[in-house]
């Protein structure tokens, strides 16, 4: 893979993991538009990277709402903080259990299945309609919440379901708050990212070589770049009931993706 396409997928990857419109599914098909000559090993490092990059990017711009949950959770006591981390730990559950119990399935849906892509694409579509209709309200995430959340989040896993668009539509469905609902499903991910990452790491099934390093470094700084800009432009989206936009970008994409899967086979 070359510097130019390297760009291309960390731009996807740094939008599309905030935008509610797939960035397992649009890594997927911008791959397969571009080309995608990684061995398998290298192919991983690099979607490693990339995720990294954008779960520094929340972090960024999240970093004053952390620092802050911190310091309430150090104070050790029944606080509106330790419990927000607590509903962190319950939306995870959904997740750590079927990425443990079914990893070498979810990676078999992966790999160029454009056609499955395309479909799940539709249902996003549905869930960010549904949430674009739904009444702002001042509610918070409760800890029943967390959980219908974190089932969302486990089947966002499925190429094309978004995972920001399925957190953030079940939340707002839900009668929760819009921007409380976006500020949620933004750092409910970042552990589940970061752990993703150190278990990738830790595997030895990463391959590097330094060939790799420049494309590898590129598709970071894209990445990173990319996600400042659209988990700072969802926020103010979600407040706005914007969503219906991206419904219809979903569908366009989705039924393309089809339409090429079906061609093609």
């Amino acid at each position: 893979m070359d510097v130019i396409d390297a760009i291309i997928l960390g731009i996807i990857q740094g939008l599309t993991e905030f935008l509610p419109v797939s960035s397992s599914g649009h890594l997927e098909i911008g791959k397969v538009v571009l080309g995608d000559d990684f061995a398998p090993k290298e192919s991983l490092l690099f979607t490693v990277v990339l995720h990294f990059a954008t779960a520094l990017s929340t972090i960024v711009v999240f970093r004053k709402d952390i620092w802050s949950i911190l310091k309430g959770v150090f104070k050790l006591d029944w606080n509106e903080d330790l419990q927000f981390v607590t509903k962190i730990i319950l939306s995870m559950i959904p997740a750590v259990f079927i990425g443990l119990l079914f990893e070498e399935e979810l990676e078999s849906l992966f790999g160029g299945n454009i056609l499955l892509v395309g479909c799940m694409l539709l249902v996003t579509a549905v869930l960010l309609f549904l949430a674009d209709k739904a009444k702002d309200t001042d509610k918070k995430v409760s800890f029943g919440n967390a959980l219908v959340i974190g089932v969302s989040q486990a089947i966002a896993m499925l190429p094309g379901i978004s995972r920001s668009g399925a957190t953030i539509s079940t939340s707002v469905i839900l009668g929760n708050d819009k921007s409380k609902a976006a500020r949620f499903s933004f750092l409910m991910v970042v552990p589940l990212i970061l752990g993703k990452v150190a278990k990738d790491a830790l595997s030895g099934e990463l391959s590097y070589e330094s060939s790799s390093a420049l494309p590898l470094f590129i598709g970071f700084i894209a990445a990173f770049i990319s996600g400042l800009f659209a988990c700072t432009w969802m926020i103010r989206l979600v407040k706005k009931s914007k969503l219906t936009y991206f419904a219809v970008y979903c569908v366009a994409v989705g039924l393309i993706a089809i339409v090429f899967s079906l061609y093609n086979s």
